[in-house]
């Protein structure tokens, strides 16, 4: 019988099933381009971040993930039942702020995004945009920011 651990260091030596005395706060941003010339890399990056997601959501901490750049274009993928990372992302789809609108608009996923209901995101009123993320309020909010 495992018994759960609450350490208050950041290391600790009674294994790995136990919670952080404090609770994270994490803000994963996906940037990675499903287009990319190397998928393998994309894919990579796009799992890594999902995982680190349901890490964060395993534990009990405050997680948030969102759509950036290129990094748009993969909801129309993942949504997708037969994709690698399909059911990771369903998973941890309930952590998901949505996409930047402006990089939406560019990059392409603003469809998707809608079918999905996923929301665009506007808070960061960028000249020559229709709104992206601000990483300054994340940061603001006690979040650790990730990119992948």
């Amino acid at each position: 019988m495992k018994t759960e651990q609450t350490c208050s260091t950041s290391t600790c030596d009674t294994g790995s099933d136990h919670k952080s005395a404090t609770s994270q706060k994490a803000a994963i941003v996906i940037l990675s381009d499903p287009q990319s010339g190397s998928k393998d890399e994309a894919l990579g990056r796009v799992f890594n971040a999902l995982a680190a997601a349901y890490d964060f959501k395993q534990r009990g901490d405050d997680v948030t993930v969102q759509f950036q750049g290129a990094g748009t274009r993969w909801l129309g993928e993942l949504v997708q039942p037969n994709h690698p990372a399909h059911d990771l992302y369903k998973q941890v789809e309930d952590t998901i702020a949505g996409l930047s609108c402006g990089c939406a608009d560019v990059f392409g996923g603003t469809e998707e995004a809608q079918a999905c209901g996923m929301d665009l995101i506007t808070d960061n009123a960028v000249p020559g945009t229709t709104g992206l993320p601000s990483l300054a309020s994340m940061i603001d909010d006690g979040r650790s920011v990730i990119t992948f």
